[in-house]
């Protein structure tokens, strides 16, 4: 997908797109797809250690520490004597880690789980003022006014991001019939800047995924 774009009128007339500020090109990367970036950077750092001590075991396997490193216990006997010592300290120490490392994983896996937020969009009224629109209503107008665009059979849209920088991801189905040049320029002229106007934002990040209605383009039997 190109970066977003920014309508400026032209000196012809016209309208002619200039590339969006980079802020905005980051915040569309939202619109695209959840971002999965933190659960990646846990996963390679996880994925890194248990690498390294793989290797670490395999050079000390072949003797790179000492001919008879290899042969002797894994644990220093001088250890080994300190946690027979005290074993009750060395479980419960066993036991914390293995409780603290449960919480870590679960929260983990909430986080991944978690539903993504839709946030509601905070308008500017006037002085001490702020209009609040719903983002099931917002992502609803601009759902709705898409499904009236010629060759465009239904259309669903939901807002994403948060209420500072929000994004929207559109999902259009089209019929056989559609011209898709038509629908994309139609999208961003008649829909978007409609929703972009309303809203009162001057950047709204959008990413559009075009789908057959199949239901739509199925032959009907007498």
């Amino acid at each position: 997908m190109s970066a977003p774009t920014s309508p400026v009128p032209a000196s012809n007339g016209t309208t002619a797109l200039t590339p969006a500020p980079r802020a905005v090109r980051k915040r569309s990367r939202k619109a695209l797809a959840r971002s999965a970036a933190g659960d990646r950077w846990v996963a390679g750092l996880i994925g890194l250690v248990l690498l390294l001590a793989g290797v670490g075991t395999a050079l000390l396997a072949y003797g790179v520490f000492g001919e008879f490193r290899a042969s002797r216990p894994l644990l220093d006997p001088m250890i080994v004597d300190a946690l027979r010592a005290r074993p009750l300290l060395w479980r419960i120490i066993a036991i914390a880690v293995g409780v603290v490392l449960t919480i870590i994983g679960l929260a983990w896996a909430v986080r991944s789980l978690r539903p993504e937020k839709r946030p509601d969009l905070v308008l500017d009224g006037g002085p001490n003022t702020a209009i609040v629109v719903g983002a099931g209503a917002a992502a609803e107008a601009v759902a709705e006014r898409a499904a009236t665009l010629p060759g465009v059979g239904r259309a669903k849209a939901r807002v994403v991001g948060s209420a500072g920088a929000p994004a929207l991801r559109v999902t259009v189905w089209i019929t056989d019939e559609a011209d898709v040049a038509d629908v994309c320029r139609r999208l961003e002229t008649d829909v978007l800047a409609e929703a972009r106007d309303s809203l009162g934002l001057e950047h709204l990040p959008v990413a559009v995924r075009l789908e057959l209605d199949v239901a739509a383009s199925a032959p009907r039997v007498a």
